[in-house]
């Protein structure tokens, strides 16, 4: 029953999330900033603003009108594994995009019978790069490995100085770059006449596409959509202000923005009581509630692409156009191995020119045989079930439609061995600083080392809405190595294991709160180290609370410590202690709480700080360290102050 209550407050707090998740777009912030920062692209965009009028004011009939094919290089920035998306994730954006702009979209049939007659095709269609700027054959896919953990809209990702990729030259291609964007941010874009270094889209990568790691309620491509459109000269619907204006004639006007999904008619209260067109594009709706362009947004798009307009250069551009002799195909390189375990890893490719699709080829590299796996359309590839503590050899042949490259130089990998010991491998190194973690797979046992009195390891992971408990087990530690959790950038403990010696080391967090950033820290106890030795490592999520054995299972038996409260609203046990202690402190909601040890002067000899869920939370403390005497427990939670008096006797 317990059971079933967790699994429906789960979905309930996973349905009330997506409810609750709002687009956020800084085009128009973005803009402002750089009006501020450039005084001459006012001038600018009021120049493509007269052009835009006159463009508009020409008789429909006689206007220059034009099919246009846009080449796309899609730029993905990535610092995990789940950043780097899939080809196929960058193809059903590049879908979505060629469907909405012509129309051509299945939803767009639920648009309401009187707005049905205003839906446009736009005439725009865009593909994804095959020819680059210096003439050579290209997938149009880009992909950068960045140490920057997450971006925001001040252009960075857009500078392979600054951890991204640079631009392409914007005459002749769109770029988007596809990153981690922070602060809930969906994306952003440069309207035109901006700079040429910066002009583009930027999407998160949780916001692109419809397969792979998109999602909902953004998970339909309408993030694209929507930045594609201010690239294309068209403002948010309400105009950025209480009943703005977008700069459009046939666009009802909004008081401000619409999220989730509006029941129709949703009406505007700024002039009389016009039913609001929540269902356009450049609206904040979900992306399944978001599904038409108008004739008069239409307009605006197509005078970009008329004589004088400022896209018009995109119209003569190569960048769809094969090389010159169909191109080449291109031979893979940059093979390497991540993610390396005892049994399995991931083998990585960079993108090849003119490719199809890859074939790959691995092999024990003692063995004469090669094991092959063909029609691979992504960059990586999982081998499982492999043997630990030996050597493996790889290589990639490029697949260009009817033709193949000869298959790349091998790279080879070595899985680790099962446990530590002399001669073990770490994978994860250099990982000496939080913004040089190292992501890691859940619910996979690894070998790390610590091989220095200043070396510690950082690991960054992501818990799931089905699977949010956390638990961390160190195991066959060489020295008295420790670990902490920590979540985002903020320094606060949320829980720590610190058993002496060589003991394993268990830690223990049952959370609601599902993030892609929480930190592991394993560091030895002043200054412990082993440069022969691997210490082993696993981090595992659960959908029901871990228990203090470390168990989930509802029949495990538990053993009855007798625990006194003296009217303090916390427990300790066992009291007095010798080696351990674990303080028990109930909580009526999340909060912040401070458990110190303070010897008989006041001074703190151990201290938490960690964030505590709802109901009963346990925090262990390592006392064997202590000498031995009275010392007193302190809990702090932001409203009140707790003490109790402990005994060690060692």
């Amino acid at each position: 029953m317990i059971r079933n209550l967790l699994l429906a407050l789960g979905a309930f707090l996973l349905l009330a999330l997506n409810v609750s998740a709002q687009r956020v777009c800084t085009a128009h912030e973005v803009l402002e900033q750089q009006l501020l920062q450039n005084p001459l692209l006012r001038e600018k965009m009021e120049e493509i603003e007269r052009h835009t009028e006159d463009f508009n004011n020409t008789p429909q009939g006689i206007r220059e009108r034009v099919q246009v094919t846009i080449p796309v290089v899609v730029n993905v920035v990535w610092n995990t594994a789940s950043e780097n998306i899939s080809d196929a994730q960058i193809q059903s954006q590049i879908a979505v995009l060629n469907a909405d702009f012509r129309a051509l979209n299945a939803d767009r049939t639920n648009t309401p019978a009187i707005f049905s007659g205003l839906i446009a095709d736009f005439e725009i269609n865009f593909c994804l790069a095959t020819q680059d700027p210096s003439g050579n054959a290209t997938t149009g896919i880009r992909r950068q490995n960045t140490s920057t953990t997450a971006f925001s809209s001040n252009d960075a990702m857009k500078f392979t100085a600054q951890g991204g990729l640079d631009a392409w030259d914007r005459n002749k291609y769109l770029n988007l770059w596809v990153c981690d964007l922070s602060g809930g941010l969906l994306g952003y874009a440069q309207f035109p006449g901006g700079a040429a270094s910066t002009d583009g889209v930027v999407c998160d990568y949780l916001y692109f596409g419809t397969v792979g790691v998109a999602t909902a309620p953004f998970n339909k491509g309408r993030t694209a959509t929507h930045e594609v459109g201010h690239w294309l000269n068209l403002r948010h619907i309400w105009g950025d202000a209480n009943c703005g204006s977008d700069l459009v004639s046939d666009t009802p006007t909004h008081n401000t923005s619409n999220g989730g999904c509006p029941t129709y008619p949703h009406l505007s209260t700024c002039s009389g009581t016009p039913v609001e067109m929540t269902m356009n594009y450049m609206d904040y709706t979900d992306d399944a509630c978001m599904y038409m362009f108008t004739a008069g947004q239409k307009a605006r798009a197509q005078a970009l692409f008329a004589t004088g307009g400022s896209r018009v250069s995109l119209l003569s551009s190569p960048g769809c156009q094969p090389p010159t002799g169909g191109g080449t195909c291109g031979v893979a390189s940059g093979l390497n191995a991540s993610s390396i375990a005892q049994t399995s890893a991931t083998l990585n490719w960079s993108a090849a020119s003119g490719a199809t699709s890859y074939n790959l080829q691995w092999k024990l590299s003692t063995s004469s045989t090669w094991t092959t796996v063909t029609g691979l359309t992504s960059t990586t590839y999982n081998l499982s079930a492999l043997t630990a503590s030996t050597t493996y050899n790889f290589q990639v042949q490029t697949v260009c439609g009817g033709t193949s490259a000869a298959y790349s130089t091998a790279a080879s990998f070595t899985t680790l061995a099962t446990g530590g010991g002399g001669g073990c491998v770490d994978t994860y190194e250099s990982n000496n600083t939080r913004n040089t973690a190292k992501t890691i797979p859940v619910n996979t046992t690894f070998t790390a080392q610590i091989a220095s009195a200043s070396d510690v390891d950082w690991y960054k992971f992501a818990n799931t809405s089905t699977n949010r408990r956390i638990k961390i087990e160190l195991t066959t530690l060489p020295a008295d190595y420790d670990v902490r959790l920590y979540r985002g950038t903020s320094n606060t403990v949320l829980a720590v294991s610190e058993n002496a010696g060589t003991t394993n080391e268990t830690l223990i967090y049952n959370t609601t709160t599902v993030s892609t950033s929480y930190y592991a820290y394993v560091y030895g106890y002043n200054g412990a180290n082993s440069n022969t030795q691997c210490y082993t490592m696993r981090v595992s999520l659960s959908a029901s609370n871990f228990r203090t054995d470390g168990s989930t299972d509802g029949e495990v038996e538990e053993l009855e410590i007798p625990v006194i409260f003296e009217n303090a609203p916390f427990g300790i046990f066992p009291n007095p202690a010798s080696s351990q202690i674990t303080v028990e402190v109930p909580v009526e909601a999340e909060s912040d709480v401070q458990v110190t040890l303070l010897d008989p002067s006041g001074k703190a000899a151990l201290q938490q700080n960690r964030v505590l869920g709802k109901g009963d939370n346990q925090m262990s403390f390592d006392v064997s360290r202590l000498s031995n005497g009275i010392y007193f427990v302190e809990v702090r939670n932001g409203k009140s102050i707790n003490t109790r008096k402990l005994v060690v006797q060692n």
